[in-house]
């Protein structure tokens, strides 16, 4: 439990630092071609946004992901943990396929308690901004806005995008990282990572992941957008950018995502990894 709220603690800190990425991402993912674009790029989001609300603005919705990081973490890696622990072999060495099942069902059950609430929360956050008439003055009352008007299954949209976003998320972040650490350690499953090549690790797999389902994540964001409505479900939401915006849209904000995540899942890697070495000197048992 110690270790988890570290690493809670971790991802809020790391949020506090990179969310501008974040909000640059979700911007451009909302803005659609149709009508038409109302960003030139990621410099002119910045530029905008700066000028209409100031410094601040770059960070609206984040207090939706501070709320939920650390109950994210732990959801992630206590099922992770749960489950590699009945995956690995008598020597005690998880491989890449059943890294990448364990990080599949550990991406699934964060979308479900932890992820898709807080996300479909952020986004409205962010995508109310751009509007005339900002009606949302804060998290809660932003909360209690959506549940009064759309009820608890408005927290909820965009629920399958967001889980197949997430297991492929954690599936592929944890196949990479899996796989890495076997080939680092090789034969000797004792031997020593240091933090640096924890993160370097961790930062290839959260490329990897960038990369692997950006697509998923723009459907995400436009399911779970004050325009939702539009859609009748994750595949028509699909079919209507490919039909209106092409194949680019679905890679839409990929350079902020890169940078968020890859930063993200380096520092949370790094904290997780250290803090298992520190509570398995201190608990160690015969």
């Amino acid at each position: 439990m110690v270790g988890l709220g570290l690493g809670g603690l971790a991802g809020g800190i790391e949020i506090c630092i990179t969310f501008p990425t974040e909000y640059v991402k979700t911007q451009l993912q909302l803005d659609e071609r149709a009508n038409p674009p109302k960003y030139r790029g990621i410099g002119d989001c910045v530029r905008q946004t700066v000028q209409g609300h100031g410094v601040r603005g770059l960070y609206r919705g984040l207090s939706s992901l501070l709320y939920g990081s650390i109950p994210k973490s732990a959801v992630r890696f206590g099922v992770f943990e749960y489950l590699s622990n009945h995956a690995r072999d008598q020597s005690g060495r998880l491989d890449s396929t059943r890294g990448l099942l364990c990080g599949l069902g550990a991406g699934v059950m964060e979308a479900v308690f932890v992820v898709c609430p807080m996300e479909t929360i952020k986004v409205k956050f962010i995508h109310d901004q751009t509007s005339a008439n900002p009606k949302y003055k804060g998290f809660f009352h932003g909360v209690r806005q959506i549940i009064e008007t759309q009820g608890l299954r408005g927290t909820y949209q965009g629920l399958t995008a967001t889980v197949l976003k997430q297991g492929s998320n954690q599936a592929i972040r944890f196949y990479v990282m899996t796989s890495l650490r076997n080939w680092y350690k090789g034969d000797d499953q004792d031997k020593h990572i240091n933090p640096l090549i924890t993160g370097t690790f961790g930062a290839v797999a959260g490329a990897a992941s960038v990369f692997g389902n950006t697509p998923l994540d723009v459907i995400k964001t436009r399911m779970q957008g004050l325009e939702a409505h539009k859609y009748k479900s994750t595949a028509d939401c699909a079919v209507k950018i490919l039909k209106h915006e092409g194949v680019k849209a679905f890679y839409k904000g990929t350079v902020p995502r890169l940078g968020r995540v890859c930063l993200d899942v380096a520092i949370v890697f790094i904290i997780y990894e250290e803090v298992v070495k520190v509570l398995n000197v201190v608990w160690k048992t015969d």
